[in-house]
């Protein structure tokens, strides 16, 4: 992280020992720092960061250096310090904050990028379980492409790349999610509306070739053979080696079925463009 760099362990120390000696006795916290640096607030805070078991302590001298010392090169030091230790805390939302905040206070500078990942990683860490609502997913997503699009020759431009596939293939995970759900209680048009949807949209991801075999499956419970023969197609001319190939394809010899393109369809669509190299 360019802009940001740690103090050496000394004047760390020594700034600790200075700062501590503002709270006098019965261990009360320091009511004011107007007598110290912005220099040594900083590495105080910077101290308390690396050796507290609570990022969020670092928060409140961090935040002094700002209030303190505004204009100065420490204060922008601080801010964006801010936002990264709320992260390490796991506070998202007060790490937003802080992050949007450098950007806007500070659009031009070298650290923007790093506040702009660490924005959109405040999204990105909030996603945990599939069974969530996904609107947390979808901001990351956008937080991440505009990493990628405003600073794309930087590491983070690197990283979000990496963290943008794992959002959008989680999506896709949902989608299957709920697909499997209706499917395995026979509601087998919505469980094709959901695997429509990742064929479709998210036809990068690492759920496509299970979504066609459920595809197959799902065409051939409601006797919509032409559509399962399609889906079988498409999967076997893309994902041939897939176990999910092998599955629909026993599914279709069951029925005396190959999987070919037939009838005119979504999924016939979808097959021309494959063939024409214009799909996946």
């Amino acid at each position: 992280m360019t802009g940001i760099r740690s103090g050496s362990l000394v004047a760390a120390v020594l700034s600790l020992g200075l700062l501590a000696g503002c709270a006098g006795g019965g261990g009360k916290e320091p009511e004011s720092f107007e007598n110290f640096t912005a220099e040594e607030i900083y590495k105080r805070g910077e101290y308390e960061l690396e050796n507290s078991r609570k990022p969020k302590d670092a928060v409140k001298y961090f935040s002094e250096v700002e209030r303190l010392y505004p204009y100065s090169e420490w204060a922008k030091r601080a801010l964006i310090m801010q936002a990264y230790s709320y992260h390490r805390a796991r506070q998202y939302e007060e790490a937003r904050g802080a992050a949007q905040r450098f950007i806007d206070t500070y659009p031009g500078d070298e650290d923007a990028a790093y506040a702009k990942y660490l924005l959109a990683l405040s999204y990105y860490d909030q996603i945990d379980e599939i069974g969530r609502d996904q609107g947390l997913t979808f901001q990351a997503l956008q937080a991440l492409r505009e990493v990628i699009e405003q600073y794309p020759d930087t590491e983070y431009a690197r990283s979000s790349i990496l963290k943008f596939d794992l959002a959008f293939d989680h999506l896709a995970a949902k989608e299957m999610e709920i697909g499997r759900y209706y499917l395995k209680r026979g509601h087998y048009t919505a469980a094709i509306n959901r695997f429509r949807v990742v064929v479709e949209d998210f036809q990068t991801t690492s759920h496509t070739p299970e979504a066609l075999m459920r595809l197959v499956e799902a065409y051939l419970a409601l006797g919509l053979n032409d559509q399962a023969q399609t889906a079988g197609a498409i999967l076997g001319h893309n994902f041939r080696s897939s176990p999910f190939y092998a599955d629909a394809y026993a599914q279709l010899r069951g029925r005396g079925l190959s999987p070919e393109a037939r009838g005119d369809s979504w999924l016939t669509r979808v097959y021309r463009q494959v063939i024409q190299g214009k799909w996946l």
